[in-house]
């Protein structure tokens, strides 16, 4: 028989009622902006701990105090590595409700994100998302809203447009931002991702088909692991490491990476606060919930930017950036010093805070928040999309839907399993 979660609002309604008529107000806000709370830690409960929430324990400036997890084993070994004593919940709502928690890190697979990181703002939580931020368009503009509607601080869980060499391009963001501000290459620029300039699509996170039924593990709480996607039947290759390869969870290799990649370039082109008005893409038929690889997406903006996705790293002679005064190849401050000269001449990107526990403390927003990071998390979906379709799509980046394609805007907000909802 299917296991049938409550209602959300139901279940926070009767809690609360238990709990006779608490208000939940998080430490720092009862000590007004910049408290510190008085062990000078800020407290953080981690929902999901697999592999990206058990990586992430310990971070500057909190202290774990309770983590929740569907899977037994899961719970059990993310508990060994926490020195300290520490809750364990299966329901993630339960730790909602803890008055002194004042972070919560959301690394549950991506069909989570959304629907966890609005209750987390409306419990009065402070957010930090791994990514991709939601795997839908509409889940990403239903936090956006809801973030800002609450007052919460938002960080997500990728950090090249700040900090560290951008994989196997050689060099960070900082001097490539410099440079294409300094408007020495022109405009409109083209940014192609390929194994060309460094980066790796992973098209090994394909899904299988024709897959069998077979028992639930008695450890994993399986409906609720699957919450709001599709009820299917339990196989492996759906759960924990697997979930990537299938829609209903994730986006591939694009939904796994895309965000790690895509984010920087949009904070390199000044595109924060837009969307691609194009995305095409050349990608054999899709299953109709396996997912499979794709040979190239090109987004492209109403300025004439464009963004390539190179999947066949076809393009020998690919620039990393290319404008028309100029190109930007992987590794290129190493190989010419008389441009690191000119980089130093350069004035430096606005700053921004890239500690999370600081932007909780000062309720200014981190480097990567709700806003921009929507808009990230946008390219990706956007391209996602279109792979499943098979064929272009036209975007309005103002009202955040497709021009004339119903079957593309039905996918913006894709119906959740009752009893789940956003609303």
């Amino acid at each position: 028989m299917e296991k049938k979660s409550p209602n959300r609002r139901d279940f926070l309604k009767s809690s609360v009622a238990v709990a006779a008529g608490m208000m939940i107000i998080p430490r720092h806000v009862l000590g007004g902006p910049g408290y510190v709370a008085p062990s000078d830690q800020l407290t953080k409960g981690i929902i999901g701990v697999g592999g990206m929430g058990r990586g992430h324990i310990p971070y500057e400036g909190t202290k774990v105090v309770a983590i929740c997890d569907v899977d037994k084993k899961h719970l059990q070994l993310a508990q060994s590595l926490i020195p300290d004593s520490v809750q364990t919940y299966h329901d993630y709502r339960e730790l909602l409700l803890r008055p002194d928690i004042d972070i919560v890190h959301i690394a549950t697979p991506p069909h989570w994100h959304g629907l966890m990181a609005i209750d987390a703002a409306r419990a009065g939580k402070d957010i930090w998302c791994e990514k991709p931020m939601t795997r839908t368009i509409g889940e990403g503009m239903k936090v956006v809203e809801e973030i800002n509607k609450h007052g919460r601080i938002f960080r997500l869980n990728t950090w090249f447009r700040f900090k560290d060499n951008f994989y196997g391009l050689g060099t960070e963001v900082k001097p490539l931002k410099k440079v294409i501000e300094s408007g020495i290459l022109g405009w409109p620029l083209k940014v192609t991702v390929s194994g060309i300039t460094g980066f790796d699509w992973k098209f090994y996170w394909r899904g299988e088909t024709n897959l069998q039924p077979m028992p639930v593990p008695e450890e994993l709480d399986y409906d609720f692991w699957l919450g709001p996607a599709p009820l299917r039947p339990y196989n492996p290759e759906h759960v924990h490491s697997k979930f990537r390869g299938y829609w209903d969870y994730d986006g591939g290799g694009l939904g796994d990476m895309g965000q790690h990649y895509l984010d920087p370039i949009q904070y390199l082109l000044g595109k924060d606060n837009t969307s691609p008005v194009k995305v095409e893409v050349d990608a054999p038929q899709q299953h109709e919930y396996a997912v499979g690889s794709w040979r190239r997406v090109e987004y492209t903006y109403a300025d004439g930017c464009k963004i390539i996705l190179d999947g066949e790293n076809k393009d020998k002679d690919a620039a990393y950036i290319e404008g028309p005064n100029g190109k930007i190849f992987k590794g290129f401050e190493s190989n010419i010093p008389k441009l690191n000269q000119f980089i130093g001449t350069l004035p430096d990107p606005e700053p921004r805070i890239t500690t999370f526990s600081e932007s909780v403390r000062t309720r200014q927003k981190f480097a990567l928040n709700e806003m921009n990071g929507h808009r990230s998390c946008t390219l990706v979906n956007m391209g996602i999309l279109a792979v499943r379709l098979g064929r272009t799509l036209q975007f309005d980046p103002d009202k955040q839907q497709f021009i004339n394609d119903e079957a593309a805007n039905r996918l913006i907000h894709q119906p959740m399993r009752a009893p789940w909802t956003t609303i």
